[in-house]
């Protein structure tokens, strides 16, 4: 492709460094001056670890042909100045690869939880529909049979653009996308209009990024203002909105009537009935106006009700039959690192949660709080080099909830994980004084307190130690992911394989 074509949509402040006749031809674009192949376009993009300006010349050395950037530089090559590189990489990875959004129908889903189970359930429902699906998340990438590992849950828009031709190639129909906050304010999903757009709910997370709440509100939001396609007659409900979540009310009423409303309180368009909860799972019903939709579905908690209720919604908007979206949600298994019960506990109800901001954290505790009939030990800790203030918080709400909290390391980056405790006990200690010792735990605990226990592996043991039959334990922060990052390092470690060998060594012991 030449590059005046490339280009040629561009909002161009100025072009320098060759010849105006010089059209090259265009073999790749990049923004990684390490992955500059002889005729590709380097745009310089300002990260959050580096800045791409920086790397210009060597790109150049490389064989880039032409520069897009946002300051001035002289180069053997083409540049290009443009206000937002990054709003320029978008464009031009749409043009290099075809508008592939325009030959996939696109379910976009947001907010700060529930995005990764209901695109699961999605995926399950449109295949029993007979379409070809296609899921771009936090867990995987996947289409076409085959699953993708994955740096970040919405990929940068030249590798999101290359993926949805090659879904699109695939001959996939659908894709189930879930569209992160960062995705929204850094572009990524630029040249992508949503058939649907689904809202989940919305609580603290991401501060770091976004500073308030309401700026992380006013990105969420964009999914629907900015990329979701207009109602027409062939399409009137664009959009799905969880009304249980006051910012979705808020939401619902600004889109007017264009909109589903799921509510699992019951005032919606979808709504659940005769709903039977226990740690088995979820069974009922959901009224709509297309008819009643019986369900039997293994996840667990009110909060996987409102997800089941989310993908039943963004389902009909597509115009899928009941039939289709019952036998989906039926055959929805256990989704990676959400509420995943390890079976080997028995009469232990051990779980592993991806919770790892306060919403999700509380909404995990709640739903075992309720069917728990015995004690409930939650297992936690918070991530290095992000979002600080939601530690204490965090701390808090375990405290709060749980009978026993043990508090440990996640991820601590290049943080002291010491450091990071300590900020998520002053949140524990606020409702819960009492600090307990790793001895006090296996001669019993009668009162609620908390363990501080930096090491993930001996937390994880100690906590399955300390409960008893009909006690439940929930090992939150983690989730799917199958490493720990320690000053640098990252290591294997999977919380789902450490609780099977804690059982094992428990089960040899005879404890």
């Amino acid at each position: 492709m030449k590059l005046s074509l490339l280009t040629d949509q561009l909002c161009v402040e100025a072009t320098t460094g060759a010849h105006p006749s010089v059209d090259p031809e265009v073999t790749a674009i990049c923004y990684d001056s390490r992955k500059v192949t002889p005729g590709a376009v380097f745009v310089a993009i300002e990260g959050f670890a580096a800045d791409g300006h920086r790397f210009i010349p060597a790109a150049v050395k490389q064989g880039a042909v032409a520069v897009i950037c946002r300051t001035p530089v002289v180069v053997d090559a083409v540049v290009i100045r443009v206000a937002d590189p990054r709003a320029a990489l978008a464009q031009l990875s749409c043009r290099f690869y075809g508008q592939p959004a325009d030959r996939l129908t696109l379910v976009g889903v947001t907010g700060t939880s529930g995005k990764t189970t209901v695109t699961y359930l999605l995926e399950q429902i449109l295949e029993k529909a007979g379409h070809r699906p296609g899921v771009v998340g936090t867990i995987n990438y996947r289409y076409a049979g085959q699953a993708f590992t994955n740096p970040v849950t919405t990929p940068e828009s030249l590798e999101l653009q290359e993926m949805l031709r090659q879904m699109a190639d695939s001959g996939t129909t659908h894709v189930a996308m879930e569209v992160s906050s960062h995705s929204l304010d850094l572009h990524r999903v630029d040249g992508c209009q949503y058939d649907v757009a689904v809202f989940t709910n919305l609580s603290h997370d991401h501060l770091d990024l976004h500073g308030t709440m309401d700026r992380y509100w006013c990105s969420k939001k964009r999914l629907f203002s900015d990329y979701l396609k207009p109602a027409d007659s062939d399409n009137p409900l664009r959009a799905v909105v969880n009304t249980d979540d006051p910012r979705g009310r808020e939401l619902a009423a600004a889109l007017g009537t264009m909109v589903l409303r799921t509510a699992a309180n019951g005032d919606g368009d979808i709504v659940p009935l005769g709903v039977v909860r226990d740690l088995a799972g979820l069974r009922g019903s959901i009224a709509t106006t297309h008819g009643a939709i019986p369900f039997d579905s293994p996840l667990v908690g009110d909060f996987n009700l409102e997800n089941i209720l989310s993908a039943a919604g963004a389902a009909l908007a597509l115009g899928i039959p009941t039939a289709a979206i019952a036998a989906g949600i039926d055959t929805t298994g256990c989704v990676p690192g959400r509420l995943e019960r390890i079976p080997e506990g028995g009469e232990r109800y051990i779980f592993v949660d991806y919770s790892h901001k306060p919403g999700a954290l509380e909404n995990a505790i709640s739903a075992l709080r309720v069917l728990t009939a015995g004690r409930l030990i939650t297992v936690f800790g918070c991530g290095g080099d992000r979002d600080r203030s939601k530690r204490p918080v965090m701390g808090e709400i375990a405290a709060r909830l749980s009978d026993l909290t043990v508090v440990t390391s996640d991820n601590p980056r290049s943080e002291d994980p010491l450091t990071i405790i300590a900020q998520v006990e002053s949140g524990v200690r606020e409702v819960c004084p009492r600090r307990l010792s790793a001895d006090a735990l296996t001669t019993g605990w009668q009162k609620k307190g908390y363990l501080v226990e930096p090491d993930r592996r001996a937390a994880i043991a100690s906590a399955i130690a300390a409960a008893h039959a009909g006690d439940a334990v929930l090992i939150a922060g983690k989730g799917h992911e199958t490493y720990q990052i320690l000053a640098g390092e990252t290591i294997h470690f999977d919380d789902r394989e450490v609780a099977r060998q804690v059982l094992e060594d428990m089960n040899e012991a005879g404890a």
